[in-house]
């Protein structure tokens, strides 16, 4: 059986990956679609769970070979991409995929797969908030950093192409959207109750 695909895509720092995890403890039908990508591995991430890495090599013979439902070079020689068989081995369990893609991946995916993809756009309050989470995170470089924000610049422009935006002011509202939207769209009324 086919599932339904959850896009979630957004500029780099706009808290996008932490609605996806939030999601993914929440509704027990959905499972994350692990990205591959050609960039090194960072510090506390693990091969398979935050992304299968692969040589510049070897993402370019997936992509000769047509593995890829979607895939983009990001910065030069920097690729991202969905594996076909990620999506397959997903819906094989019965589950439901979400995503936490880059803009031009997430408007891919939801071309590709129309009325059984939602995509959503996770908007940050400002430009100016974004920069900060940016150099908050000190993971980057001033020139990754700058290099990120003419993207972000780019990015935002395409909010209204996505099916809903979600406005990531206060992170329990976005939350609680983002679950709303997701159930609703899934035909599920899961009434979960915080354990908290």
């Amino acid at each position: 059986m086919q599932g339904k695909l959850i896009i979630f895509s957004a500029p780099s720092g706009a808290g996008k990956t932490t609605i996806v995890h939030y999601l993914l403890d929440r509704i027990a039908s959905l499972e994350f679609s692990v990205s591959a990508c050609s960039r090194p591995i960072r510090k506390g991430e693990e091969y398979g769970k935050d992304y299968y890495f692969l040589s510049i090599d070897e993402f370019k013979q997936k992509i000769k070979n047509e593995e890829f439902i979607e895939w983009e070079e990001v910065y030069k020689d920097n690729f991202y991409g969905t594996l076909k068989a990620e999506i397959e081995r997903i819906w094989k369990k019965g589950k439901h995929v979400i995503f936490d893609v880059d803009v031009v991946g997430g408007l891919h995916l939801k071309n590709q797969f129309g009325d059984k993809a939602l995509a959503i756009f996770v908007m940050p309050p400002s430009i100016e908030h974004l920069e900060n989470r940016l150099k908050f995170r000190e993971t980057e470089t001033p020139e990754s950093i700058a290099r990120r924000m003419g993207k972000a610049e780019n990015e935002l422009k395409t909010a209204d192409l996505f099916d809903k935006i979600i406005v990531n002011d206060k992170l329990a509202y976005a939350f609680a959207e983002a679950e709303k939207v997701v159930e609703e769209f899934l035909g599920q009324n899961l009434n979960t109750e915080s354990t908290l």
